[in-house]
Formats: structure tokens, C-alpha cells, sequence
């Protein structure tokens, strides 16, 4: 295993004079395309993004962001629970069922971004595990955060994302891992087409769920 590890980590191509090792470049387009199906509410969606998680767990270890390589121990847990969540929240008109987060949801959302960063720096730099630990912190809490809203079908896990790429650029960059921050930059894109596509379909399943509630009141059920 160490000697699969080292290879796809020491081997891979080189773009514009940057070396990408397999393993980044492998495990950012599978990430990529974990947005992609995202979008289209599929669960396929998670195995992919387990595949994303073993590979760039090596890159960011290798690149002592010990922030970023935690945060895919944890992504593939919560990919776990996104996959469970998933089934049984399926539609047969609109795939998986999604929803704009409540109120409290919200509050709940900006409160464990915001302590959860604190701490988890702290952690970091305590441990001496990343040279950045307060942004290494952020992308690692708000991928928790962004995930969990996911696998609960909240629209806003979209915008966690965005305000999570918007720190990962600059951090991918300042590690040397440039592949990974013109990745970050699709993934806003990305990130903004999803937002409106599931808010899109959020109202029109409101509205489809009005609209028989109003014929049939136990349909509200």
C-alpha cells in the first residue's frame, strides 16, 4: 500500500511547468465531478466522492496541510451519512428531495462555521499540523458544514461552498498545489449553477406539494 501511495503521489504530468501528481490530479477531478452530480441530485454522487477522498487525503498530508487532510477522514464519514440520507429522501419527479434551510437552520449553519473554525485552528496550531491553520481550519469546518447540509437537501449548502473555494484559492496556491486552486476556481462556477438549479427545484417541489395539499389535505402529511 505505502508503495501504491508513494507512487501515485511522486508520479503523474506536468502542465505549464507545474508537476501534478496522480494523485491530485485523479482526486480533484473526481471531487469536480462530485459537484457535477451533486447538481443533478444522483447517488452516485457519494461513491464518487469517496474515491476523491482517499486520494487527496495523501496530496494534503504530503503538503502538511494536516487541516485539509483530516477534512477527508471526515468528508468520507459524512459521505456515509449523505448516502443514507439520500435514499430516503428520493422523489420519482425531482430525484432528491431539497429544501431552503429554516430559519434556526441558518443560524445553525453560521454558528458552527464560526466556532468550529476557532477551534479547530487552535487544535491546529497547538499540534503544529498546518502552516496555515486558521484558513487550513475554515476549509475543513465548512466542508463539514457544507456536507452536512447536503445530505440534509439544503439549498444554502451551495453557498457554504462558495464562501469556502473563496479561501481555498488563495490556499492552494500559496501551497504550490496550482492544479488544485484552478480546480477551486471551477468549483465556484460550479457551485453558483448548482445553488440555482436546486433553488429551482426547491420551488417548484413547494409548489407541487401546495398544490396537492390544497386538493387532498392529508397529502400535506
Amino acid at each position: 500500500m505505502q508503495a501504491i501511495a508513494e507512487w501515485v503521489l511522486g508520479n503523474g504530468v506536468t502542465v505549464l511547468g507545474q508537476k501534478i501528481s496522480w494523485a491530485e490530479l485523479v482526486g480533484q477531478l473526481c471531487a469536480l465531478a462530485v459537484v457535477f452530480l451533486a447538481q443533478r441530485r444522483t447517488l452516485a454522487t457519494w461513491p464518487v466522492q469517496v474515491s476523491a477522498t482517499v486520494l487527496l487525503f495523501a496530496v494534503y498530508a504530503s503538503a502538511h496541510l494536516g487541516g485539509l487532510a483530516i477534512r477527508q477522514v471526515m468528508i468520507m464519514l459524512i459521505s456515509g451519512y449523505g448516502w443514507w440520507a439520500w435514499t430516503r429522501r428520493s422523489d420519482p419527479v425531482y430525484g432528491v428531495v431539497v429544501r431552503k434551510a429554516r430559519g434556526l437552520e441558518r443560524l445553525v449553519l453560521i454558528a458552527a462555521l464560526a466556532l468550529g473554525t476557532a477551534a479547530f485552528a487552535l487544535l491546529l496550531s497547538a499540534l503544529d499540523a498546518s502552516w496555515a491553520p486558521w484558513p487550513d481550519a475554515y476549509i475543513f469546518i465548512g466542508t463539514l458544514v457544507a456536507f452536512w447540509a447536503q445530505g440534509r437537501g439544503l439549498v444554502e449548502f451551495w453557498l457554504v461552498w462558495l464562501a469556502v473555494d473563496a479561501v481555498g484559492v488563495p490556499l492552494q496556491i500559496a501551497s504550490g498545489l496550482y492544479f488544485s486552486a484552478a480546480i477551486y476556481v471551477v468549483f465556484a462556477a460550479l457551485v453558483i449553477h448548482g445553488w440555482w438549479s436546486w433553488n429551482r427545484t426547491a420551488r417548484a417541489q413547494r409548489t407541487d406539494k401546495a398544490s396537492r395539499s390544497a386538493a387532498d389535505p392529508r397529502a400535506a402529511g
